[in-house]
């Protein structure tokens, strides 16, 4: 498994080189809506390195095998700790936030048979779904996890994937997200979702595009806003995705490795900064992509843009709802009610 993986980063890669120019810029504007990763630095590199590699060949054979069964209870809890450990050592929190992100974003609410519709079913663990242009920079996050998935081998990659973007969002200063777990994961990487499933950055009509993928999720344009606040953490590099500065003064030092430009100025930090950040413009060193200015140029958007500029609690609370439903959407559960850690 582990050469399927650099196999597929270097297939990524010499696709890249051979796209056209628009198939390039459509890669790239999709890249940096989700940015592509903000933690691949060089103490994630070190943790990388760190673990164990080659895998054992029964170790192995879990990562690569279809997993039906529903998650244990004591060992999502036991994964939690874990996480929370590799977020301080690797400061990795916006790359997982994104994994989570991507595996639930496919869903499309129009689709009622599972796995077709998509949605939170752990099938971005498979090559050809990590070889989409919007999920470029994932096999790094895929890595990190993956040592975990391994000690753990009775929790699914949906699970897992949802746990790690929960918990990356808590542990930066965010709001505790109530989620539920139980999730079934795909069986093969022919249940993997077609691409273009995912929002640009960059299209010529922001607010539109926003609508058109989140609503086809399910989503609102309260939760739209809500769920860009996240934005909050992480960076964007332009050599990955297109879009930001190679370096600011918030970035040149790390942590992790230097460069890129991030939206807030402590962009390890949740918080309301990226609203108050787009709404006072008062930093060129901080990044704005058309999306971002559309939740302060479209009218419905602004009204909760606006809020989140003033209230922060009010973010907490619609981020935490919004947040969790993405995290289940497409998902199909067992027990069928899912489970709670706080249960």
């Amino acid at each position: 498994m582990a050469e399927r993986l650099a196999a597929s980063a270097a297939t990524l890669r010499a696709s890249a080189a051979a796209a056209t120019p628009s198939a390039r810029r459509a890669a790239r504007a999709s890249r940096a809506f989700f940015p592509p990763s903000p933690a691949t630095s060089a103490r994630a590199r070190v943790g990388l390195r760190a673990a164990p590699s080659p895998l054992p060949q029964k170790a192995r054979a879990v990562r690569c095998a279809a997993v039906a069964a529903a998650s244990d209870v004591a060992q999502v809890k036991a994964a939690r700790e874990d996480i929370r450990e590799l977020l301080r050592t690797t400061h990795c929190h916006p790359i997982l936030v994104r994994l989570g992100w991507h595996d639930a974003g496919t869903y499309d609410k129009n689709i009622e048979e599972w796995p077709q519709r998509g949605g939170a079913n752990g099938s971005l663990r498979f090559d050809v779904e990590l070889k989409h242009g919007a999920n470029a920079g994932l096999i790094n996050a895929l890595k990190l996890i993956q040592p975990i998935k391994d000690k753990y081998p009775s929790i699914t990659y949906a699970d897992l994937f949802q746990l790690a973007s929960a918990t990356a969002i808590e542990e930066a200063g965010g709001p505790k997200i109530p989620m539920k777990y139980g999730r079934v994961d795909v069986t093969g990487s022919e249940q993997c979702p077609p691409e273009g499933k995912l929002p640009d950055a960059g299209p010529s009509s922001p607010a539109d595009h926003l609508r058109e993928v989140f609503y086809r999720m399910g989503l609102d344009d309260k939760e739209i806003v809500a769920l860009s606040g996240a934005h909050t953490l992480g960076r964007s590099r332009p050599e990955r995705s297109g879009w930001g500065k190679p370096e600011t003064k918030y970035t040149k030092n790390g942590p992790g490795a230097p460069g890129g430009q991030s939206w807030t100025v402590e962009w390890l930090r949740f918080d309301n900064s990226y609203f108050k950040d787009i709404k006072e413009k008062r930093d060129q060193d901080l990044l704005v992509l058309p999306t971002d200015a559309a939740l302060f140029e479209d009218p419905k958007f602004k009204v909760y843009a606006e809020k989140y500029a003033e209230d922060q609690d009010a973010l907490f609370r619609d981020y935490a709802e919004a947040h969790a439903k993405l995290s289940n959407l497409g998902a199909k559960f067992q027990p069928p009610q899912g489970f709670s850690l706080d249960d």
